[in-house]
């Protein structure tokens, strides 16, 4: 007789989810636990039936493929004979679908049925499309992010008492707007519950306008939407070229700011440069606070790597940080790509994420771009030539070899890098821009006088260069 945890009518989603996990853990390695289970967030708990939320499709066939048998006896075991987990999938654009897992079902031990979930805002219950993980927390700073999030952060917590209405955010592909807009939903919801708050996407709203049209709802669809206190619209720009929704949306806009609700718009682009939209919308648009987000720097993606993989459970050392960060530049989501392949890879393969994987790595995500080399690579090559531990380098220690790996690793690096001097310096524990500069010039004039020395150099460099390819 199996004792499942849903006889107990107090036990709340998380609770019986984490009943699940105890048993998942128990029987899968740990970084696949880390990677593929831990992410996955209960929602809600029906009966014998516990949905849970996962990041995309792939979770349920890597899940199936590798780990079916466990989940099933799991959702026997915690939820019973008659026990059901659905997974909800939610998509990047907020196209939500589900999946069964059953646990009595003989022939196959997972069966997957993809059943549409209504997100017409007329007929069914407001529901956000927020995405949960979302949030300022989790939000890494930067130099290039900085006023954007100052900006948001000043919007959620003095809704409707500021200038920036609209908010208008643009930026690149994959730097983070969408996360920073829906930053602010959750964020206003968490302190103000009741506040009607709703995100989607351009597109999204302009399909549900194309289907209000068909079904004769146009007066519903208009009113819901004029009825929020915070609208969220990502992707403004997908508006373009479609003149019946922009008018639409115009009135939607004046309705909303005039009754002093708030109004955060994204694009790829500043309204000035949204050729194609109407000139009354780019007004509107211009109205309140429009601020950019620019590419992450060095410090901020590394930052970034560094909260990802932390949140996988999985510490990477400097040395793969820093060329993950040197060779995957301006993209956020790259980056975090770059980090999914990598756990995706070692847990597949079940084997440690090594030096010869992330360069594999790294070059299937940098496809036609140059892959650059980290300056911590150049020293562990130069210190492994002269046999000198790393760390030696970057203390104060004037033995003749160490001196000379160290001067060759600096030299080299403002050769094979685009590190500025201070940059370099901080490598070497700190050391100012002048010390790199004597040593530049002490390695390129110990080449140009001793031919064997500039053989050793170019022997050092070609090691490096061919390691890379």
């Amino acid at each position: 007789m199996v004792n499942s945890v849903t006889n107990d009518i107090s036990v709340t989603p998380k609770g019986a989810w984490k009943e699940c996990l105890k048993f998942i853990k128990a029987k899968v390695p740990f970084l696949t636990y880390n990677t593929w289970f831990l992410p996955i967030k209960p929602l809600e708990l029906n009966g014998a039936e516990l949905k849970i939320q996962v990041p995309n499709n792939f979770f349920i066939e890597w899940i199936d493929e590798h780990y079916s048998s466990i989940i099933k006896k799991t959702v026997k075991t915690v939820l019973g004979e008659t026990g059901k987990l659905v997974y909800v999938i939610l998509e990047e654009k907020d196209v939500v679908e589900e999946a069964t897992v059953i646990a009595n079902k003989k022939d196959s031990p997972v069966q997957e049925e993809i059943l549409p979930v209504d997100n017409n805002p007329v007929t069914s219950e407001l529901n956000s499309n927020l995405n949960p993980r979302y949030t300022f927390d989790n939000f890494i700073q930067g130099e290039g992010n900085q006023l954007a999030r100052a900006a948001a952060i000043a919007v959620s917590q003095n809704l409707g008492q500021t200038s920036f209405n609209p908010l208008f955010i643009y930026g690149g592909v994959g730097l983070g707007k969408t996360h920073i807009i829906q930053a602010i939903g959750n964020s206003i919801l968490s302190k103000m519950p009741n506040k009607k708050v709703i995100y989607l996407s351009s597109d999204i709203f302009t399909v549900e306008f194309v289907e209000a049209i068909q079904n004769n709802t146009v007066n519903d669809f208009s009113n819901f939407y004029k009825s929020m206190d915070v609208l969220i619209i990502d992707d403004i720009q997908f508006l373009i070229g479609k003149e019946k929704t922009q008018d639409l949306f115009f009135h939607i806009f004046n309705t909303l700011h005039q009754s002093g609700k708030q109004i955060v718009l994204s694009s790829d682009k500043p309204p000035k440069d949204l050729k194609g939209l109407n000139e009354r919308l780019i007004s509107r648009f211009q109205w309140g606070l429009t601020v950019d987000i620019q590419p992450p720097d060095f410090e901020t993606r590394i930052a970034i790597l560094k909260n990802k993989s932390e949140n996988y459970g999985l510490k990477l050392s400097n040395e793969i940080l820093e060329y993950i960060s040197h060779n995957i530049t301006s993209n956020i989501r790259e980056l975090e790509g770059c980090l999914i392949k990598l756990l995706a890879n070692a847990s597949l393969n079940n084997k440690d994420i090594d030096f010869e994987l992330v360069k594999k790595t790294v070059k299937e995500i940098a496809t036609g771009r140059e892959v650059k080399i980290s300056i911590d690579f150049i020293t562990k090559v130069v210190c492994d030539y002269y046999k000198v531990p790393e760390n030696k380098v970057r203390e104060k220690n004037r033995k003749k070899e160490v001196v000379t790996a160290r001067q060759v690793a600096m030299f080299l690096s403002k050769k094979l890098t685009q590190s500025s001097l201070k940059t370099i310096g901080l490598h070497f524990g700190g050391r100012d821009h002048s010390t790199v500069i004597h040593a530049y010039n002490s390695i390129g004039k110990e080449i140009t006088t001793d031919a064997r020395f500039k053989e050793t150099v170019d022997s050092i460099r070609s090691k490096i260069e061919l390691s890379i390819d």
